[in-house]
């Protein structure tokens, strides 16, 4: 028994990635909206820490804030499954956590390794030998190429490039369209091509 906490527009894409593999999704909850019924998949309500529902079943947290699904992640004892669209390619040597979604027309290449609670956005490239840790969104149209690493809940931009043997930081941004050729240190906000720092995103 599948469910999805998040009712936002990330959520609806989700449920595509979901559907396309003949997988159902049986309830979806949501702690901010009041409604009937979401993407025809009946609504259940708010999501309470030891909520009953979830001890039989398996969730995916369909938030596209990395911040805000760490923070459900912490607070929700679960067990997470991953939803991998039926259009995209993932090698056999490649590594892919619990709760991560990966969408239509990726392409995951062989020893990619792929943490927990990660969005891997449309047409986006993960190439051979890259790391990236839990809680990353790599937008749509992004490209890792060769032995990139991705530190925790950094956000890559749409159609962003990164070189090969770069190191971002952990909680960056990269802007979309940007091109990194340098590595980036934790929480740094790029943009550009090539990327510069601009500010940090330390809180």
């Amino acid at each position: 028994m599948k469910y999805l906490f998040g009712a936002s527009g990330h959520a609806k894409v989700v449920v595509d990635v979901i559907n396309s593999t003949n997988n159902k999704i049986i309830g979806v909850f949501d702690d901010h909206l009041l409604l009937e019924s979401f993407q025809d998949i009946p609504f259940l309500g708010k999501l309470e820490k030891d909520n009953k529902v979830l001890k039989k079943g398996e969730l995916i947290i369909a938030i596209g804030n990395n911040e805000i699904r760490k923070q459900i992640v912490n607070n929700i004892e679960s067990r997470y499954f991953t939803a991998l669209h039926r259009n995209c390619f993932i090698s056999a040597y490649s590594e892919i956590g619990k709760g991560t979604v990966v969408m239509q027309y990726v392409s995951v290449n062989s020893n990619a390794k792929i943490g927990n609670h990660c969005i891997i956005n449309t047409s986006s490239v993960i190439e051979h030998d890259c790391v990236i840790e839990d809680f990353v969104h790599v937008s749509p149209n992004a490209t890792l190429t060769g032995n990139v690493k991705v530190g925790e809940g950094t956000h890559i931009g749409a159609g962003a490039v990164v070189i090969p043997n770069i190191r971002i930081g952990k909680w960056s941004v990269i802007g979309a369209g940007s091109v990194v050729i340098d590595d980036i240190p934790d929480y740094s906000i790029v943009v550009g091509n090539p990327a510069r720092i601009i500010k940090s995103n330390k809180k």
